[in-house]
């Protein structure tokens, strides 16, 4: 009996030992874990510490931000000569599918063409089913779309920002800006030909246009091709001291933001691809030749009582004045005799030289890649010596024809021809005389005063040119009758040029209020004349006292009537 208390008391301490080294134990397990826990939160509050209080994370602030940080948004925008948007680019969402993720390729065809319905089911299916992880199922996607896309929660499908290109200005400078294609390379237009320099461009690329003309200019084109029922056309606005195109549309056109949808027709850019025998047009050129040749003056003239025949040829007068002409009368009623004799006494050979001085022999140096080459004689025959003198026989773009005229009429200074915005003047090469040039603006002033470009007499505002009328050419040998070209080419004020304005229609039908003409008098006329009157205040162009003495003496011309007496006229 005298042992069981040692026994108990042994048994006593060999529990109390276990426990208080469990209990040891645990404790230092919790003090090691609420140590870890608390370096854990020291890192975690320090790392909240050093990005919002001692890091800037890239979001830098008005003190802060680098002056010459540029925003990148794909391609270099691009903007008129004002700075106005005509090209930009946006970041949109592309849906892709990884096949090897999607469960039930069948189901979600279907279940994604209820959202996507311009993707066809079975095309969608087959790309699910692909045996690769990366397959396109449609390219910029709407917010919308892309929401609705979303809440299918299609499993495999996923999303990538890519950027869009963006046309403000829809169709109103098609032919000119051009497009993108999907992959965001410049296709048409200044977005081909500046298509390295966009894409590596932080600046926006500053064109010539000024899109109020440009709005103008199609805007009347427009009217006329719709009034007379033609097939199309094109207008183009120079300014004959830089070279710049302010306005340069063709119709028809077409929307940018939807290129795929667009005809050959609509792409096809008719101020600087096609090529066309301008007409009589032309007898702005024929006649500064001679004039600069010195085979002439403008009081000189010839007998245009008879048609000239030539091989199986005849070459008459539209409205035959049946008389000897003076220079400047043949020009004022546009005499094919009168100019095909003008030119003969000037040569053929010199006549090729002056052409190809004047730019009609070579492509356009204009930023485009959409620019034809000219239908050039050869050989270059006496024949053709003849048919060039009123247009006919030498094929040239509408833009061709534009910057000619704007060499004739400023002084005879060849400036190359740009899209792009310039700083003022432009140097160029000198290839007229500055008399011939003065005596061509009378001339031009005379057609409209008392000419076959009466129509484009605009109030207030002194505007020279000239009328073209030509038969297209037939699929054949010869010309079909009933397929014109009108045109008529200006330059205002013609006592000082400032701009070139060109119309031409393609394929006008006469009218009952035309008289059944479709001449370019009656179609394109008209259009110069309310371009240059709504155009001219916006360019700064200031309308003139008609009868102001200094006005009256520069634009005189003397013309002798059939008698010979001289007449002034105004």
């Amino acid at each position: 009996m005298t042992d069981f208390p040692q026994i108990r008391t042994g048994k006593s301490v060999r529990l109390e030992g276990v426990t208080k080294q469990a209990l040891e134990i645990g404790r230092n397990r919790l003090i090691l874990a609420g140590c870890l826990l608390t370096l854990a939160f020291t890192a975690v509050a320090g790392r909240v510490v050093e990005l919002s209080a001692l890091r800037d994370h890239n979001e830098p602030t008005v003190p802060t931000a680098a002056a010459d940080a540029a925003l990148q948004t794909g391609r270099a925008d691009i903007v008129d000569r004002n700075g106005l948007l005509v090209a930009t680019s946006l970041r949109t969402p592309s849906l892709y599918a990884d096949p090897t993720e999607v469960l039930d390729a069948a189901r979600a065809a279907r279940r994604l063409t209820t959202v996507l319905t311009d993707l066809p089911v079975a095309e969608v299916e087959a790309k699910l089913r692909a045996n690769r992880r990366f397959v396109w199922l449609k390219r910029s996607l709407t917010p919308h779309e892309q929401y609705r896309v979303n809440a299918l929660g299609i499993p495999g499908l996923h999303f990538m920002d890519e950027w869009k290109r963006i046309y403000p200005q829809s169709s109103l400078m098609a032919h000119v800006v051009g497009f993108t294609d999907i992959d965001d390379r410049g296709i048409s237009g200044v977005e081909r030909s500046f298509d390295e320099v966009l894409r590596d461009g932080r600046e926006p690329l500053h064109l010539s246009i000024d899109l109020r003309i440009q709005h103008i200019v199609r805007q009347e084109l427009a009217h006329q091709i719709s009034i007379f029922e033609a097939i199309g056309g094109t207008g183009v606005v120079l300014d004959v001291n830089t070279g710049e195109t302010v306005a340069m549309v063709s119709l028809p056109d077409f929307d940018p933001n939807m290129a795929a949808e667009m005809s050959e027709d609509q792409r096809f850019n008719r101020a600087t691809l096609g090529v066309y025998e301008m007409g009589s047009t032309f007898k702005i050129f024929n006649t500064a030749m001679a004039l600069d040749a010195g085979t002439v003056t403008l009081s000189d003239g010839y007998d245009a009582t008879k048609p000239i025949k030539i091989a199986r040829f005849t070459i008459n007068d539209f409205h035959g004045e049946n008389r000897w002409l003076s220079v400047a009368e043949i020009f004022k009623y546009s005499s094919n005799i009168g100019s095909v004799k003008m030119a003969m006494d000037v040569g053929t050979e010199r006549q090729k030289e002056f052409m190809g001085r004047m730019g009609m022999l070579e492509p356009m140096s204009l930023e485009l890649p959409e620019r034809g080459y000219p239908l050039v004689p050869s050989p270059w025959r006496p024949i053709n010596t003849m048919t060039i003198s009123f247009g006919h026989g030498l094929s040239v773009s509408p833009m061709h024809l534009a910057a000619g005229v704007a060499t004739v009429v400023n002084g005879g200074i060849k400036r190359p021809t740009t899209l792009l915005k310039t700083n003022g003047r432009v140097l160029g090469e000198e290839v007229l005389k500055p008399s011939t040039s003065q005596a061509m603006r009378k001339l031009m002033r005379l057609v409209v005063m008392d000419g076959t470009g009466r129509n484009a007499d605009a109030e207030g505002y002194l505007v020279g040119g000239k009328t073209g009328t030509a038969e297209k050419a037939g699929g054949g040998r010869g010309y079909a009758r009933k397929s014109l070209l009108s045109s008529f080419v200006a330059a205002f004020p013609v006592n000082d040029p400032k701009y070139v304005v060109l119309v031409m229609v393609d394929e006008p039908k006469g009218q009952k209020f035309s008289h059944g003409y479709a001449t370019g008098g009656w179609v394109a006329a008209p259009a110069v004349k309310r371009i240059v009157e709504r155009a001219a205040p916006l360019l700064g162009v200031a309308p003139v006292d008609m009868d102001a003495p200094e006005i009256r003496r520069d634009l005189l011309v003397d013309l002798p009537d059939a008698g010979g007496k001289r007449l002034a006229s105004f």
